[in-house]
């Protein structure tokens, strides 16, 4: 009872729409977190404990994950004919761990995601070989719009700490391509993987820097610019949303509520409403359902599918936040099949529910809204 009125409240406020549109927001592409299953096992000898699901399973995505994606997603069409689409919001760059250690893990460096891919290519060709084209194949084919994720995911402050600190579980990545599993980073206020959180103002200029300069890697990896943001682990300062729309940043995306860092080390309880905001000149894109089947045992289609129910029951787009970690099989094959059946049987439920659905990326849903003259309402 207490979901099924909350499925409903967060839908009350802000655009309405009558057209029944889905947009499928999905977290964490590009980015190298866990390199293959003999590093897991490394890492376990080593100590290093896996935290969550995203430390078991959550590897870069391989060839056979977007092809069996690109199955599912080509197997709904909507009213206008066209299949379902992803927008993964996505990271351009990552750790060179070659470059780094030939220096003696002394400095950060990164490299951009092609780079990645063809190294990996060598190592695991059979994982590895040919998937950059396979990418560039499904946003071709209207099967995946990459949107801006930031540079990295990872906080790079908390990172060059414990590299200048020798710390063990860094080096341990390190020497396993990976960067997972990190037990704690000393501020209450940053977790490892939430790129654009801070301690103080102080770290601004850094967080600025890092966001100008993804941007331009995004541009030059995916072939476009972005045009609209969700940052890692959802924690971005206040202060530095004016920029985003200097980068050409229009929309930013968040979920219906979060714990938001607002200074001096206090959180509070953040609610979204679909909207434009006039003060940062931004359109809110606002996650209202939520998909993770492959956390816990409950029917998360059917959660899923009711959430959908509920949006277009007070006219407005789904949009569904899950991430990559669903559709992830380099490590457990069972995992993807999990996460695309999954997907697979809330899709065409929504089809068979909903003929008139339209598939949408994000980019897309927010310019839509921008041109909308009451949008700020």
């Amino acid at each position: 009872m207490k979901q099924t009125l909350f499925n409903h409240i967060k839908n009350i406020y802000g655009w309405k729409t009558k057209r029944k549109i889905v947009v499928l927001s999905i977290d964490d592409y590009g980015n190298v977190r866990l390199d293959s299953k003999k590093a897991r096992e490394n890492l376990n000898k080593a100590g290093l404990k896996v935290l969550s699901r995203f430390d078991a399973f959550d590897t870069l995505e391989t060839k056979e994950d977007l092809e069996a994606l690109y199955d599912v997603l080509g197997s709904v069409k909507d009213k206008n004919g066209k299949p379902a689409i992803f927008t993964p919001y996505a990271l351009p760059c990552n750790i060179n761990f070659a470059a780094m250690a030939s220096e003696g893990n002394e400095r950060y460096i990164y490299e951009l995601l092609p780079e990645t891919y063809n190294k990996l290519s060598a190592k695991d060709p059979t994982a590895y070989a040919g998937t950059w084209e396979v990418w560039k194949e499904g946003i071709a084919k209207g099967l995946m719009k990459p949107q801006f994720h930031g540079r990295e995911h990872f906080n790079l402050k908390v990172f060059e700490e414990k590299l200048k600190k020798k710390d063990k579980e860094v080096l341990i990545n390190l020497q396993n391509c990976s960067y997972t599993s990190i037990s704690s980073t000393n501020y209450s206020t940053i977790s490892y993987t939430a790129a654009f959180a801070f301690q103080n103002q102080e770290d601004f200029p850094q967080l600025e820097a890092i966001l100008s300069d993804g941007v331009q890697q995004f541009e030059k990896v995916y072939g476009y610019k972005s045009k609209t943001f969700t940052p890692p682990a959802q924690q971005f300062p206040q202060d530095l949303l004016p920029l985003l729309p200097n980068i050409g940043i229009g929309a930013i995306d968040r979920p219906f509520q979060h714990q938001l860092h607002v200074g001096n080390g206090q959180f509070k309880k953040t609610f979204n409403v679909l909207k434009g905001d006039k003060k940062n000149k931004l359109i809110k894109l606002v996650r209202n359902v939520v998909f993770e089947p492959t956390h816990g045992d409950i029917n998360h289609v059917e959660k899923a599918f009711q959430q959908v129910e509920a949006a277009f029951r007070w006219n407005k787009p789904a949009i569904i936040s899950s991430h990559r970690v669903n559709f992830c099989g380099h490590i457990d094959e069972s995992n993807r099949k999990k996460g695309l059946g999954a997907l697979k049987s809330l899709l065409k439920e929504i089809t068979r529910r909903w003929p008139e659905v339209e598939f949408m990326a994000a980019d897309e849903l927010g310019e839509l809204i921008a041109l909308d003259k009451n949008h700020h309402v």
